[in-house]
């Protein structure tokens, strides 16, 4: 029997610290930015199916800076994570220096930012406690869609884990009372376009994605502490995406998507179990995974998905065994959902759906054109068997969650989101430009 990190989060953390709350059973949580199983689907939740900027809106909350980090909710809270400009100019001896011998294509600024955690009331949307994490210049810019703010927190229910990767890693009880922090250096991203890093809690160890041009790397803290358990050198490169831990047959994996190889690594100490080929550049989707069989796929310049067995060992390469290979219609930003038997996703940006029967890897609806939408970053969420995609304009189609297309509901709002919706309840949370929304029916 298989299980995602996020379905015994709440088991493994209680087991190691005790005390640890419970989910609620009736309204469930959203620890992670994929959600309580990492892939997608709010097993508990049953959000509105319409609403516009006067209608099922309970409260939306001013944000400021910038961030397009997916928010959480864990109980009567929600925490967020966001980038602030200041107005205090560095002096030039107190710039940082980039790595003089990396390509970029955007700038660094030479002002201070502000890296701040948020948490808010989830009944009134009112701001329960914030706390500054840090305030650095930062060493390079980020793309123009991109953020500082982009890695989403996660939560084990006690505590809250926060990246902003060069920025450091923090880790607060969920009054934001700091428990420790780390400072794990600078990342080098392709072509400075900025950095992406979600911690995800496993027990009592805290994964890092700390992929980048030079000195690539998976590191495990310790969740207690911040320690380095381990850290595992990586050939590869910028990669952007969430690891995803499962257990197999007694083993725990850390799966991590990347352009060269898709691998896999015990949690235990970080030994590669096994690794596959089949990714383009820029492997920004995180895995997905059921049953024994992990899928995971990219669509940058390119189009890649492959469904790995679990108990594979060593270097699959392109053409070793597998369960099936797919190369039509990937996504570049957004991750799949997972939701039953089928995989749900766009291609590249854009607004092309695709469904695939997961144990065939067949497409069920093949790159169908979606209405009145234009380009998507957020991941799509699944709920009381519907499909819920935000694009970047703030539309959101609600799909029937079906091996046909059908649009439900078509919802706008005048905010631009790149987060990811997130469903508790009767709730929808939308983080956008301006404000974080909470959509519930009456």
């Amino acid at each position: 029997m298989l299980s995602t990190s996020m379905r015994w989060i709440v088991f493994a953390a209680a087991a190691v610290w005790p005390g640890s709350p419970q989910p609620d059973v009736e309204t469930g949580n959203w620890p992670h930015w994929r959600g309580p199983e990492a892939n997608g689907v709010a097993p508990k939740a049953d959000p509105p199916l319409t609403w516009d900027a006067a209608t099922n809106i309970k409260w939306k909350a001013s944000l400021p800076g910038r961030g397009s980090a997916t928010p959480i909710v864990w109980g009567d809270q929600v925490f967020i994570v966001t980038a602030i400009p200041t107005t205090r100019v560095a002096e030039p001896a107190d710039l940082p220096k980039a790595d003089p011998t990396l390509v970029r294509k955007t700038t660094a600024p030479n002002v201070y930012h502000q890296f701040v955690v948020l948490a808010f009331d989830r009944a009134t949307g009112k701001l329960r406690w914030k706390q500054t994490a840090a305030e650095k210049v930062p060493h390079e810019g980020h793309h123009a869609s991109h953020s500082y703010a982009a890695g989403s927190p996660t939560t084990d229910g006690r505590f809250l884990y926060v990246s902003f990767g060069s920025f450091g890693i923090y880790c607060y009880d969920l009054d934001g009372k700091l428990q420790w922090q780390r400072d794990l250096g600078r990342l080098s991203t392709r072509l400075g376009w900025g950095e992406a890093v979600t911690p995800v809690i496993h027990g009592d160890s805290l994964l890092l994605n700390w992929d980048q041009e030079k000195d690539a790397a998976l590191v495990c803290l310790d969740a207690k502490t911040g320690k380095t358990k381990w850290r595992v050198e990586r050939d590869d490169k910028t990669s952007w995406n969430t690891p995803l831990v499962v257990e197999h047959q007694g083993r725990t994996q850390v799966i991590v998507n990347g352009t060269k190889r898709i691998r896999s690594y015990d949690l235990k100490d970080g030994a590669e179990i096994w690794q596959c080929a089949g990714m383009t550049i820029n492997a920004i989707p995180s895995p997905v995974a059921v049953n024994g069989i992990v899928y995971v796929m990219s669509g940058y310049t390119g189009a890649g998905a492959v469904a790995v067995p679990l108990d594979s060992k060593g270097d699959l390469g392109a053409d070793g065994k597998v369960v099936w290979r797919a190369s039509k219609g990937m996504p570049y930003v957004p991750s799949p959902l997972l939701a039953g038997n089928r995989l749900y996703f766009t291609q590249t940006n854009s607004p092309i759906y695709t469904v695939l029967d997961i144990k065939t890897g067949q497409p069920l609806v093949d790159r169908e054109r979606l209405p009145d939408v234009t380009s998507f970053y957020a991941s799509p969420i699944a709920a009381a068997g519907r499909i819920y995609l935000v694009d970047r304009t703030g539309t959101t189609l609600v799909l029937r969650q079906a091996d046909r297309l059908e649009v439900l509901a078509t919802n706008r709002l005048d905010d631009p989101i790149d987060a990811s919706p997130v469903a508790v309840g009767r709730q929808l949370f939308l983080r956008g430009a301006k404000y974080l929304y909470c959509i519930q029916g009456k």
